[in-house]
């Protein structure tokens, strides 16, 4: 799609790299090899409901580093994590190395790190349970 496409309306350009193979894949499982542009939206629109991303921080642990889980937010609830991740991770849980990871169902999409300044009020929250 072009830069000033619609999607570009709909989603953010950097969340669009992370979803872009994923629907482009999607659409070529169900025989469309070229999409139009609202082509392209419709299937993006209907994966959204199923989509998830998770948010992780990296810590030590036992000599090494683990991932804990912080968040996980479903559709719509990743818009405003999506509009602004930076601010909306730091309010939440400070600084640290973070990684947001991206499903749909059970398929796993793309991942994303940051690396925030400030103090590490993850520390004090609790682990996110798997489903």
């Amino acid at each position: 799609m072009s830069p000033d496409s619609p999607r570009d309306a709909v989603l953010p350009a950097w969340a669009w790299v992370l979803l872009e193979d994923y629907v482009e894949r999607s659409l070529a499982a169900r025989g469309v090899m070229a999409p139009t542009p609202r082509g392209t939206l419709e299937e993006l629109a209907r994966l959204w409901p199923d989509l998830t991303c998770t948010i992780l921080v990296q810590e030590p642990w036992m000599g090494t580093i683990r991932f804990k889980r912080l968040l996980r937010l479903h559709g719509d609830e990743m818009r405003p994590f999506l509009e602004s991740p930076e601010a909306f991770i730091r309010e939440r849980f400070g600084g640290g190395k973070f990684k947001v990871n991206v499903h749909h169902r059970m398929h796993f999409v793309n991942t994303k790190n940051f690396k925030l300044e400030g103090p590490p009020r993850w520390q004090a929250a609790p682990e996110l349970e798997e489903d």
